[in-house]
Order: C-alpha cells, then structure tokens, then sequence
C-alpha cells in the first residue's frame, strides 16, 4: 500500500513508528474484531488494501491533537492514553486506549484533524486504515455501520461523563472517580499504575500533581486505599464509590 496518505504528518510524532511487512514475526494476518466478521469478501479486501501496520513505542503518539486525520487506527494490543492538550500548557487524560478499539473515527464523520492526542503507554501494535475505506464500507454495509455508529456514541458518552464529572464534582470525587476506572483496567494489565506517574493520575482527575499526592495520601489515611511506591491498590471500593457519589 503507498504510505503517501500519513507521510505529510508531523515528523514530531511519526518517526518512531514502526512499519511493519509481512515478513516480519509481528505481522498479524487479519482484523480479529465481530464488526469486521461483518463484512463481504469486497469490502474485506476494500479495507486489507487500505491499511498499513504498525508499531509504536511507549512514548510515542498514536495522534496528534489538530495534525491532519488521513486515516482511523486500530488497536491490536498495547495500551495507550487519549487526551486533550490546552496549548501545552496542561493536558486532560479522557481515557486509557484499549486493543478493539478504534482511535480517530471523528475524521470519518466530521472533522479533517485529530481532536485529541494519544501515546503510546505500552508498546502498540495498530491498523492505520484509511478512512475513505472505513467511510466506504459504512455507506455499503448497514449492520457493519451500526457496530461503528454504536461505537462512536459510546465515545461521546464517555466524553460527556468526564465532563460532568469536570462540571458538578469537587476534587475527591473525581479523585475517587479516577482510581475506580484505573483499578478496573486492572483485569487487562495488572500493572497500569506502574504504567502511570502521579501527573498523569492528576491528568484524569483534572488536579493538580501536588493535589493528586494529597489525595492519594488522605485516601490512604482514611483506608480507601494502599499506596506501594506507583501502585494503588483498592482496600475499600465502596468507601471510594460513595466518596466519588458525594464528590
């Protein structure tokens, strides 16, 4: 496949990113995901034709927030963190990024640039798929289009939840909030915290990294959790539901 369609993409971000061929023991032959057991014959070789894959290393970004979306990734394993930069200046972490999911279906539907950044916080593996492809294969097929549409709304739900939590919850709450959500990413990578530095915990908390010590430590004193040098482990998982209620 010709690689033209992300060579124009900030070099900043790219180089690292590892192509890999056929011939490489990491090459993996097909999408494994129910939606694309969907498709006919056609549009599996529409899509096969139209990817490229990679790797990208722990650090390097997946996107680039307002960098030019030629292209929807597929996560085939790895983990990686989805966030939205303010100049720079600090960055609010939406999610951590699983294998199955999608990155950048908002450039399918609306918008020509990136509206988030992701990195890498493990080594990924990812599909770059054009998103002409994707875009053609939703107007063609109806049931692959709805796993996509349901996919997408999911996204902006999510999305919502973070800002309400950003709108109507003091600093606890959504302190308690984020341990919950990471703690439950436990069941896929018993180490994401080992994956995280206390700013980026503060990052999905939207506090401060000072703040984030504090509550890490109050949490601690009042036995919601236990701290073990970068590991937070969940003592009291009702006590922090309720405190992430009231928050």
């Amino acid at each position: 496949m010709d690689l033209y369609f992300f060579v124009s993409l900030s070099k900043v971000w790219i180089n690292n990113m590892k192509t890999i061929q056929e011939t490489d023991n990491e090459f993996i032959c097909d999408i494994h995901l129910p939606c694309f057991q969907l498709l006919s014959k056609e549009e599996i070789e529409l899509v096969r034709a139209s990817k490229t894959q990679v790797i990208f290393r722990r650090g390097d970004n997946l996107t680039k927030q307002g960098a030019f979306a030629s292209y929807v990734l597929f996560i085939i394993n790895g983990l990686a963190k989805q966030y939205v930069e303010d100049n720079g200046k600090k960055d609010f972490n939406l999610q951590v990024l699983k294998p199955g999911m999608f990155v950048g279906l908002s450039a399918v539907f609306s918008k020509a640039t990136f509206s988030y950044s992701s990195s890498a916080l493990t080594n990924c593996q990812a599909f770059l798929i054009e998103k002409e492809a994707i875009s053609n294969v939703i107007k063609q097929n109806g049931m692959f289009s709805y796993t996509i549409f349901k996919r997408y709304s999911e996204y902006n739900s999510m999305f919502f939840d973070s800002l309400r939590s950003i709108l109507f919850k003091q600093m606890n709450g959504r302190m308690a909030e984020t341990i919950l959500y990471l703690d439950g990413l436990k069941d896929i990578y018993a180490d994401i915290f080992q994956l995280l530095t206390r700013r980026d915990i503060a990052d999905f908390a939207n506090v401060s990294s000072e703040n984030a010590v504090k509550l890490l430590k109050n949490f601690e004193r009042d036995g919601l959790i236990e701290l073990k040098e970068k590991d937070v482990i969940v003592v009291n998982r009702e006590g922090l539901l309720e405190v992430s209620k009231k928050g």
